[in-house]
């Protein structure tokens, strides 16, 4: 794959559309529902009517039932605000002894184009896209615009991770979600949708952070969507065959000869619990946890998911 991304494989999006789950903050009217009252498109409930205020919004049917004045309330619907977050740490090119494509994608090339497809939806319906790129750090962060000049801005900063992986040039970047999704939490002003485009692979410590960080979005009243990027296959279940193999970490060199075969049962036990963890928590939390395993390929993980979040929201 080279470092253009295929707008053909993003158009096929183009009839769906992704609504926010909760309310949002915008300036526009559009598709969402806002927490401002305004007297716009869907009726939300009735108040009692203050003496003194205008009475063109005193709902005359029910005064005629009840005798008393009630006035109606409106909720407007409002553009949504989202951030992608991505992380572009080393591990995100695993596997990285092949050329990724959409039917066999890395994970770095299946964030990139659930970003793109996310972006391209939010766009069509007017709404506010920024992107958030982060290993240990945050390496970028940009505004939160709606036009088509931000937009093709974004395509610039992002074409460039689909790059093949290069140990010159991909290697030793390490992984720290914690810290930057605590300072996305602390940036994004307005509540919004932020989703985040990760392996989530941390140690137990650093899980606990990442927790804590999940809060802190939602207490900041933002809604969240974690894409948990994985390759079920040979990061979950070990299936590397029972001969020597000499594994490198990308993220620190360091390096080991195993045969898989002798630690698989107990590898899989733990990786089945660090997982089943990650989905708890963030359910508990109130986070749309979506697994994203990249040999079931890209459109067979990210449009069932939108069809079905379409119908949910």
């Amino acid at each position: 794959m080279n470092n253009t991304l295929d707008k053909d494989k993003i158009e096929i999006y183009k009839s769906l559309d992704i609504f926010a789950r909760q309310v949002v903050e915008g300036f526009i009217t559009g598709l969402h529902k806002s927490p401002f009252h305004g007297f716009s498109v869907e009726f939300a409930e009735h108040r009692l009517y203050n003496n003194g205020e205008s009475t063109k919004n005193i709902d005359w049917k029910l005064y005629g039932r009840t005798d008393k004045l009630f006035v109606k309330r409106y909720e407007e619907e409002t553009n949504l605000r989202c951030q992608l977050v991505i992380d572009t740490s080393s591990s995100m090119y695993f596997p990285v002894d092949h050329n990724p494509s959409l039917e066999h994608p890395n994970k770095m090339t299946f964030a990139v184009y659930a970003a793109a497809v996310l972006m391209e939806l939010l766009k069509k319906q007017r709404d506010a896209f920024g992107l958030t790129l982060f290993s240990d750090k945050i390496d970028i962060q940009t505004d939160t615009r709606s036009s088509t000049l931000h937009q093709k801005y974004i395509y610039t900063l992002l074409e460039p991770l689909l790059q093949k992986y290069d140990a010159e040039k991909n290697s030793m970047k390490k992984t720290s979600i914690a810290d930057p999704l605590h300072l996305v939490a602390e940036k994004l002003k307005r509540r919004s949708l932020v989703v985040i485009l990760t392996d989530g692979w941390v140690d137990t410590e650093e899980q606990e952070k990442v927790f804590d960080a999940l809060r802190h979005l939602r207490h900041c009243k933002h809604e969240v969507m974690l894409f948990h990027i994985y390759d079920n296959d040979k990061e979950i279940n070990l299936n590397y065959g029972n001969k020597p193999h000499h594994f490198i970490d990308v993220e620190t060199n360091k390096q080991i000869k195993i045969r898989p075969n002798e630690i698989a049962e107990q590898y899989r036990n733990l990786m089945a619990q660090q997982t089943a963890t990650l989905k708890e928590r963030a359910i508990q939390y109130g986070v749309d946890y979506i697994p994203a395993d990249i040999n079931q390929g890209f459109h067979q993980v990210l449009q069932p998911y939108l069809i079905k979040r379409s119908r949910l929201y």
